[in-house]
């Protein structure tokens, strides 16, 4: 069931943007990620951003929200995609400037051509990063109805939000972790056989799987305590484990020889 508390949060709430995982979250998936990297596309990265691992550039499109140029004022429907109950990803649902499933395929296409100019390229790898990280948040697939959760508003603990942001920040940071030290947390918890069962490059399998998971993540009290933290923590820890295994295999597809 989904719960509004009062009209004046929801008023609020409803301006609030989707940003995938939040800063934690995504320099998590990087940080893991980073970890299995074949040597070509480890070289790739570095020739691109030199110092900049994937960690510190998983943050970069979010960051880059805020700024003036044209190419940003377009791109936020580049962070999710849409897929009403009962359908699989159809590529009508997608905004006419596209969505994460043809950005990432857009900015892949521009990563791998020397032609282009740098930063063009250092824009889509870090785009490409963060793409990954978003989709394996189940509620940037959303159903279409709701904006991914943010028209949701509940109560986490002591703090109004939306279902979306708890999602994003509020579950993550609720352990007070920062993200070299929950990315060392999963990374401990990631066998050779998970990592192989996981190492899926294909982004259509990632958009299922967070659909498949959605409807489970809205509860039916809107004050979030901690049953519901126990209840999906390790669906949020997993998900986040998963997309930085999937990222890894993604670029070591893309950068291979």
């Amino acid at each position: 069931m989904k719960k509004i508390l009062t009209a004046t949060a929801a008023l609020v709430l409803a301006a609030s943007p989707a940003f995938g995982w939040g800063k934690t979250g995504h320099r998590v998936t990087g940080a893991i990620a980073q970890q299995y990297l074949s040597d070509d596309a480890r070289a790739a990265v570095e020739e691109l951003l030199g110092v900049e691992d994937l960690a510190e550039a998983s943050t970069w499109p979010d960051f880059m929200r805020s700024s003036s140029e044209e190419f940003w004022a377009a791109a936020g429907p580049y962070h999710y995609v849409t897929i009403p109950e009962g359908t699989q990803y159809d590529l009508s649902m997608a905004p006419e400037v596209g969505d994460a499933y043809t950005a990432l395929q857009q900015f892949s296409a521009i990563v791998t051509n020397e032609d282009l100019p740098l930063d063009e390229r250092q824009r889509a790898l870090r785009f490409i990063v963060h793409i990954i990280g978003d989709l394996h948040q189940p509620l940037h697939v959303g159903d279409g109805t709701d904006r991914g959760g943010n028209d949701v508003t509940v109560v986490f603990f002591d703090t109004v939000t939306n279902l979306h942001l708890t999602w994003d920040d509020e579950m993550i940071d609720y352990d007070r972790l920062s993200y070299s030290e929950l990315a060392n947390w999963l990374s401990r918890r990631i066998t050779p056989e998970l990592a192989d069962e996981w190492m899926v490059a294909d982004p259509l399998v990632w958009i299922s799987e967070s659909a498949q998971i959605r409807p489970s993540l809205y509860p039916d009290d809107a004050e979030l305590q901690y049953q519901y933290f126990f209840e999906h923590r390790d669906t949020m820890r997993t998900r986040m484990s998963q997309a930085g295994i999937r990222m890894a295999a993604y670029l070591n597809e893309l950068f291979e020889d």
